[in-house]
C-alpha cells in the first residue's frame, strides 16, 4: 500500500474490486434527453470520469411517480435502458465500474412534474417546508398523497423493476437512494411520517419501508450488486427526527443482515445542525462500528481529510462530488499533485456541454 497516496490504492472486498478508493458521488445534472433517457453527451461525461474507482450515477427515478425535477433520467423504460447501455459501455471501456442510483423523491415533487398531473406520493399527507422547482418556476409545495399499503408494495415492485433494468443496462450494481429527504428518508423521519400502521410510529416501523426495499432489490439482483445511501444527520426539505442516532443505529444494524456491497453515508452540513443538539455532527466515525461491509463516506472532503479518514480506518472509500464535475481526471490530478479546475455552480444544472463535458484535462 502506498502510504502517501492512499486514495490511489486499489480496494478489494468480497463484493467490490476497484482500481482506487475514489468514488464519484451521484450528481444530478438535469441533462437527460428525449424520454428522460441518457444520450451520447451523457455517455461522454461518464467516460471522461471513468478513472474513479467507482462511479455512482446521477439519481434516476424508478417510475414516473418518482420524479421531482425536470430533465432527470429514469430507469423504468426500454428507451432509458438503451440510453444507459451506452453510458455503462463508455465507463467499462475505460476499465471503470458504475452503479445506478435508484431514486424516488416522494413528496418532493408537484403535480406539474407528475406524468398524470396527480399528487406526489409520500408516507403521510404532510407538505414540505420548501418551494418546489417546477416547469412553471418555483411553486409552493402541495400536500402529498399518503400512500396506502398497496401503493407501498407497488412502489417496492418499482424499485425491483428498476434494479433489474439497471443490470440489463450493464450497470455493475445499484445504489438505493435512502437519503436527503426523499421517499425512503421521509419514512425514516418523524415530521414527514406520522403514520400509525406498520410503517410509522416506532423506529422499527419507520425503518420497515427502507428495509423492505433493500430486501426486495438485493434478492432480485444479488446483495453483491446492491448498496444504499443514507444521511443519518440529514435535514433536507424539512425532515426532522426525534431520535436520529437510535434510528440509524437500528437501521444500519438491520442492513448488515443483507451483506450489501456497501453503505454510503453523507456527512451533514454543520450549519443545518446548529439548533439540533440531538443530531450527530459527524456520522462516519460513529457508525463505522455498526457497519460490517464496505463504508463509503461523502460530503465536503478534501484530499487531505479523505486520506485521514482512510488511514484512520473510519471509511473504505471516499466520494467526491463538485470536484469531479470540474475535474474529469481528478484521480490523476491527485496522484500528480496537480492543481484543480474550479467548478462553475451556474452550469451544474441545464442543457448542453458547457460546464458538463468541456472542463479541461491536464494534457489538454
Amino acid at each position: 500500500m502506498n502510504s502517501n497516496k492512499v486514495l490511489a490504492n486499489p480496494y478489494s472486498s468480497s463484493h467490490l474490486q476497484l482500481n482506487n478508493r475514489f468514488v464519484m458521488a451521484p450528481l444530478t445534472r438535469q441533462r437527460a434527453s428525449e424520454g428522460l433517457a441518457p444520450a451520447a453527451l451523457n455517455a461522454q461525461y461518464y467516460n471522461q470520469r471513468a478513472s474513479a474507482g467507482l462511479i455512482v450515477s446521477e439519481a434516476s427515478q424508478i417510475s414516473t411517480k418518482g420524479m421531482g425535477y425536470s430533465n432527470t433520467p429514469g430507469i423504468y423504460s426500454s428507451k432509458q435502458v438503451e440510453g444507459w447501455k451506452a453510458v455503462t459501455a463508455a465507463v467499462h471501456e475505460k476499465g471503470g465500474k458504475i452503479f445506478c442510483q435508484l431514486w424516488h423523491v416522494g413528496r418532493h415533487s408537484h403535480p406539474l412534474l407528475q406524468q398524470d398531473g396527480s399528487l406526489p406520493f409520500a408516507p403521510s399527507a404532510v407538505a414540505e417546508t420548501v418551494m418546489i422547482t417546477t416547469p412553471a418556476g418555483k411553486l409552493e409545495p402541495v400536500v402529498p398523497h399518503a400512500m396506502s399499503v398497496d401503493e407501498i408494495k407497488l412502489t417496492i415492485d418499482d424499485y425491483v423493476k428498476a434494479a433489474k433494468n439497471a443490470m440489463l443496462a450493464g450497470f455493475d450494481g445499484v445504489e438505493i437512494h435512502g437519503a436527503n429527504g426523499y421517499l425512503i428518508d421521509q419514512f425514516l423521519n418523524d415530521t414527514s411520517n406520522i403514520r400509525t400502521d406498520l410503517y410509522g410510529g416506532s423506529i422499527e416501523n419507520k425503518c420497515r419501508f427502507g428495509l423492505e426495499v433493500t430486501a426486495a432489490v438485493s434478492q432480485s439482483i444479488g446483495n453483491e450488486h446492491t448498496g444504499i445511501r443514507l444521511s443519518p444527520s440529514g435535514t433536507n426539505f424539512g425532515v426532522r427526527n426525534e431520535k436520529p442516532v437510535e434510528t440509524f443505529e437500528y437501521l444500519t444494524g438491520e442492513l448488515n443482515k443483507f451483506d450489501l456491497a456497501y453503505i454510503h453515508l453523507i456527512e451533514p452540513d454543520q450549519k443545518s445542525l446548529l439548533q439540533l443538539p440531538n443530531y450527530l455532527k459527524k456520522v462516519t466515525g460513529h457508525f463505522r462500528p455498526f457497519i460490517k461491509t464496505t463504508l463509503i463516506t461523502s460530503a465536503g472532503y478534501t484530499f487531505e481529510t479523505a486520506e485521514k479518514v482512510i488511514k484512520d480506518e473510519l471509511a473504505d472509500l471516499v466520494a467526491f462530488g463538485k470536484t469531479f464535475i470540474s475535474n474529469p481526471d481528478l484521480v490523476e490530478r491527485y496522484i500528480l499533485d496537480a492543481p484543480l479546475n474550479p467548478f462553475d455552480v451556474s452550469t451544474f444544472y441545464g442543457d448542453g456541454a458547457e460546464g458538463y463535458t468541456d472542463y479541461p484535462f491536464l494534457n489538454s
